[in-house]
């Protein structure tokens, strides 16, 4: 099954997550199909912390991958964030 979650990246006490397409089968941090966004919860003030490719998303999605519950928590806050914008 083909699976939307995240890969965490970054250093010691310095996460960064990028929003990856995969394989369940596979590693959390091994190889993945496609990346389709990124969360960095640490960015300081002024930077970008989330991106978000919505349109890839749905079409995974109409392909039958399942989102994690953290990234279905991410678009969200991604589609309010920018429709504030």
């Amino acid at each position: 099954m083909v699976v939307i979650r995240l890969a965490r990246g970054g250093a010691n006490k310095r996460p960064f997550y990028h929003l990856v397409v995969a394989d369940s089968r596979r590693a959390a941090t091994s190889r993945f199909i496609e990346r389709v966004g990124y969360y960095d919860p640490k960015a300081p003030a002024g930077r970008e912390s989330l991106r978000v490719n919505v349109e890839r998303i749905k079409y995974w999605e109409g392909k039958g991958a399942q989102p994690s519950s953290t990234v279905v928590r991410l678009v969200k806050q991604f589609g309010k964030a920018k429709k504030a914008a």
